[in-house]
């Protein structure tokens, strides 16, 4: 007698209703890659044109315009193979899964068998990397988005090494805001980009609720669920703090203390996780012992001045604290190692290229009478430790050259600085 394998055949029953899902999805998100927006080729752009059997690892923090260079890539390369996993139906996705979407990928394109394929938020799919191996073995080429660093780097390093490129896309740099605008190098257009910041949709739409909206979807999808935190109330509190307060010190216990936070460990790990989202980054104080570095408070600065502006809760915005900020997103975009100098004085930046390349940057919205001895002090102490004989005050539309004890100092607006 015949015996029906009930087990088998519920089985078969859900592939099929897997792969409808999976396909109805595919097809939705080719609407949106059929959308036509208002975009600029990002600045990674021209590196991504040649593209080989390889991993392309897209990271930055959400909306940044991931999406948008992966859309721009898929254009120039002609392929449309794309899956998003922001989308409610791919949850319970698993990475057995990944070869029905490339079957689905032959079929609806009807291009034959894929060759190069484009994932968007790949972190959500536990096991990610043993499928992205598995394709570049397979001599696929495959470029990936996510809006994790740790997660991302903690795969790659044990899956995927010497077999990917890693990209950093930030919101638009002084450069990008140019182009998106049609606008001219200079003073005017500098103000704006300081105020208004970078994100693409933001500058599309100009509504500060979504700079809010993006602070919250960071802390829900990334932070909170992600690592199942209560007192979320507190933790936004304490991010609101830090946007406020970029450019100064921070300390863990200070911050413990004011929100009366369980330990200072506590506050450490959520600032890591804060971090890892890329809502902000912490740079250290310059020493040459990294105990001493380690030992001492760092300061913040947040991913977007436009949004530090908008998490302000003081009544005028503060130009030179987003001045500030503004110039360490350059410095953080150029990959640069970054401190900040404390001795008798203060100087704002210390960066090094390569092993011995050094070079100190003070930033000051306008050098004054109030100010003068300060900045120029501060900036001299960081040049003699480090036997620098010219250095760097960037300032909002001042220029000068300034010689003090047989060192030069040259006073630079930032939209010349940046250009």
């Amino acid at each position: 007698m015949y015996v029906c394998n009930v087990n088998y055949f519920t089985l078969i029953k859900e592939t099929i209703m897997l792969k409808e899902v999976l396909k109805s999805i595919i097809i939705s998100q080719q609407e949106w890659l059929a959308k036509e927006e208002r975009e600029i080729p990002r600045e990674h752009f021209d590196e991504l044109k040649s593209l080989t059997p390889f991993g392309y690892i897209l990271t930055g923090v959400r909306r940044s315009g991931k999406s948008t260079l992966m859309k721009q890539l898929m254009r120039h390369h002609g392929s449309v193979n794309y899956f998003n996993f922001e989308d409610s139906r791919a949850a319970g996705f698993e990475v057995n899964d990944f070869l029905i979407v490339e079957e689905l990928f032959a079929e609806v394109m009807g291009m034959g068998t894929p060759q190069m394929m484009f994932f968007d938020e790949i972190q959500n799919v536990s096991g990610w990397e043993r499928y992205v191996r598995n394709a570049i073995d397979r001599k696929k080429t495959v470029v990936i988005t996510g809006s994790n660093a740790r997660l991302l780097s903690r795969e790659l390093g044990t899956k995927l090494t010497g077999r990917h490129l890693d990209f950093e896309v930030f919101p638009f740099s002084y450069n990008e805001f140019l182009r998106y605008f049609n606008l001219q190098a200079g003073s005017q257009s500098f103000s704006s980009f300081i105020s208004k910041g970078g994100f693409p949709e933001f500058l599309n739409m100009g509504k500060k609720e979504m700079l809010s909206t993006l602070v919250s979807d960071i802390l829900i999808r990334d932070i909170f669920t992600r690592y199942n935190l209560r007192n979320q109330e507190v933790y936004r509190m304490i991010v609101q703090f830090l946007l406020s307060n970029t450019g100064k010190e921070v300390s863990f216990n200070k911050i413990k203390n004011t929100f009366e936070i369980g330990s200072a460990s506590s506050v450490m790990e959520f600032m890591n996780y804060l971090i890892d989202a890329y809502l902000i980054f912490l740079i250290p104080r310059y020493a040459t012992s990294l105990k001493a570095q380690a030992k001492n408070p760092r300061k913040v600065y947040g991913i977007d001045q436009g949004l530090v502006n908008f998490s302000s809760v003081s009544g005028s915005p503060d130009l030179g604290r987003l001045l500030e900020n503004t110039v360490y997103l350059y410095l953080r975009r150029s990959q640069k190692e970054i401190w900040y100098f404390k001795g008798k004085k203060e100087c704002d930046f210390i960066c090094r290229e390569g092993k011995n390349k050094y070079s100190a940057i003070q930033v000051t919205w306008q050098l004054g009478l109030q100010n003068e001895k300060r900045e120029i002090e501060g900036l001299l102490e960081a040049m003699n430790l480090l036997n620098l004989t010219e250095g760097t005050i960037i300032t909002f539309d001042q220029e000068d050259k300034v010689v003090k004890n047989g060192k030069t100092i040259m006073l630079i607006p930032g939209w010349k600085w940046m250009r």
